[in-house]
């Protein structure tokens, strides 16, 4: 009877007991998350503070250690330096050995040029001035490789002068007008320049066929050509002058020797128009023995 009644009581108890547990379980939970919340403050606070204290401590120390460090490397780096300028004095030294056997080679080729054109009584050719221009426009066609250009006649352009970039030769002018002119690229179909291979000085025209790598025509039949061999313009017909670099001849599996030229026309964005003075033409003489009314009429 007496374990009943205890047992009895023991439950008595329990219950008044659950149900507060129940009632206060979630202000409980809330005080206990803001608690871990003040504790894990504190706890940050006090860890950053003993790291800044450490860290303090431990800096002179970690500067004495550091700077052997850096001094290994700084050697190091001297070390690697100095190998490098070695090595670029040398290869220096070399160049300007070669450098001084051409320039002597130079100057002794100008003495013999000076001499013979003394002997010959050499005559210069005409004088040529330049226009620079911009590209302000293409063909897009697929037939026509020209460029438009934001110079005309007002400027001294005329039909026919040399169109070259700081690569070489580009073209010529076709049209001019009074405030633009229309270039004709060395790549399109109507495209003729006599040329010159530099190595052999063999003669030739440069016809372009609207790709990209323009052919050589009537080459003569000995030439001595092979792939690398630069092309230069001839001069001959007083459209272009001598000696502008057109490009570089390479193999073409057709068997034609075709020409890359060193003008990117991609990137054309400047030109520079030469104004090639040619020779007066030949004015026919008239016999003094016919009045100029005469000559006309006949």
């Amino acid at each position: 009877m007496v374990n009943k009644r205890g047992g009895s009581s023991v439950i008595r108890l329990a219950v008044p007991l659950k149900v507060l547990l129940q009632r206060f379980v979630f202000l409980f939970l809330v005080l206990a998350a803001f608690g871990i919340m003040l504790l894990s403050k504190a706890e940050t606070i006090v860890v950053e503070k003993v790291s800044t204290v450490v860290v303090d401590v431990f800096a002179p120390i970690m500067d004495v250690l550091s700077r052997p460090a850096a001094a290994i490397n700084d050697s190091v780096k001297t070390v690697r330096e100095l190998a490098a300028l070695r090595e670029e004095n040398i290869r220096l030294k070399s160049e300007n050995q070669r450098l001084l056997i051409w320039q002597e080679a130079a100057r002794r080729l100008d003495s013999q040029n000076l001499a013979l054109k003394s002997l010959l009584d050499f005559k210069t050719g005409p004088k040529s001035q330049s226009i620079a221009t911009r590209v302000i426009a293409d063909s897009g066609g697929a037939f026509v490789r020209s460029v438009v250009v934001n110079a005309g006649e007002r400027d001294g352009v005329r039909k026919g002068q040399a169109a070259v970039s700081g690569a070489g030769l580009a073209g010529r002018v076709a049209t001019a007008g009074y405030r633009s002119a229309r270039v004709l690229l060395i790549t399109d179909i109507n495209s003729r320049v006599p040329v010159l291979i530099e190595s052999s000085r063999d003669r030739a025209i440069l016809a372009g066929d609207n790709s990209r790598q323009p052919r050589l025509i009537f080459l003569p039949a000995n030439a001595s050509v092979k792939a690398g061999d630069r092309v230069v313009t001839s001069g001959h017909g007083g459209v272009f002058p001598p000696g502008l670099q057109v490009g570089q001849i390479v193999s073409s599996p057709d068997g034609v020797f075709r020409i890359k030229p060193f003008v990117s026309f991609r990137q054309l964005e400047f030109l520079r128009l030469i104004d090639y003075a040619t020779a007066p033409p030949v004015i026919p003489m008239r016999s003094p023995l016919v009045p100029p009314k005469q000559a006309a009429s006949r």
